[in-house]
C-alpha cells in the first residue's frame, strides 16, 4: 500500500527540508553520509538497526538481518554504527536481500562494504565511507527496532528519512505532516526564483530579499 506522505517526500530534495526544520528550529540533518554504490534519491520510512562492540554474550544472528526481514517494501535501513571507523556496518549479500524485497536503500552511520555488489542491483547504500573490513569479531548487532542516533540526530522506527546528492535529514513522525507541507512551500518558492532567473531577472534580485526572507513565515 502506497505511503502519500513518503510519496509527497520524494518529490522534495534534502536542501528544501532541511530548510522546512531549520524553520521550526528542529534537528534532523546530518553532514557527511555520501553515497557508496548508486547516487538516486530515496525516501522512506525508517526501520533501525543498533551496532556495537562485539562479545561472546551478543547474539550470532547477522546483523541487519532481522531488520531487513521486518521491513516493509518501501523502508530504509538505517544503520548506527558508533564502535568502529573501519569494520562495515552493511554488506552485498544484505543489498541484495533489501533490493529483493523492494526496500528503497540503506543509511550507514559508520562504514559499508560491497559497494560494488550494491550497485550490481541498483540498490542505494549511504556510509560515511566504504571499507573492505569485515564486521566479524569487530561489532555485532546489539538491538534493532529502537531509538538510535545518527549524525547527532535521534532517529526512531517509523520516522521519515530523504537521502540525495546533498545529503540525508530525517523527519520525525510526529512533526511530518507540518515539516513537509514547508519543506514544499519553500521548494515552490525557490522554483519561483529559478524561473525568474531563467526570463532574465538579475540574480542579485533574485538571491536578495526573496532569498533571505524564504524561512521568515512559519
Amino acid at each position: 500500500m502506497s505511503d502519500s506522505i513518503v510519496d509527497r517526500l520524494r518529490n522534495i530534495d534534502t536542501c528544501a527540508v532541511s530548510d522546512a526544520l531549520d524553520a521550526f528550529e528542529l534537528k534532523g540533518t546530518v553532514m557527511g553520509l555520501g553515497t557508496i554504490s548508486v547516487l538516486k534519491r530515496i525516501a522512506g520510512r525508517v526501520q533501525t538497526v543498533k551496532l556495537g562492540k562485539a562479545s561472546p554474550d551478543i547474539s550470532k544472528k547477522h546483523l541487519c538481518s532481522s531488520a531487513v526481514d521486518a521491513a516493509n517494501p518501501g523502508d530504509i535501513i538505517v544503520v548506527e554504527n558508533h564502535e568502529t571507523e573501519i569494520a562495515a556496518g552493511w554488506g552485498g549479500i544484505l543489498s541484495k536481500a533489501a533490493a529483493a524485497k523492494g526496500l528503497s536503500g540503506t543509511i550507514v552511520d559508520g562504514p559499508a562494504r560491497d559497494a560494488d555488489e550494491s550497485a550490481d542491483v541498483d540498490y542505494p547504500v549511504f556510509a560515511r565511507a566504504a571499507t573492505p573490513f569485515t564486521a566479524r569479531g569487530r561489532i555485532a548487532e546489539h538491538d534493532w527496532n529502537i531509538e538510535i542516533t545518527v549524525g547527532g540526530v535521534t532517529v526512531n522506527p517509523g520516522d521519515l528519512v530523504l537521502a540525495d546528492g546533498s545529503g540525508v535529514v530525517f523527519v520525525p513522525h510526529d512533526r511530518e505532516i507540518e515539516i513537509l507541507k514547508k519543506a514544499e512551500e519553500i521548494q515552490a518558492k525557490e522554483a519561483a526564483m529559478a524561473a525568474a532567473v531563467q526570463d532574465g531577472k538579475p540574480v542579485s534580485d533574485v538571491m536578495g530579499g526573496d532569498y533571505e526572507n524564504m524561512l521568515a513565515s512559519k
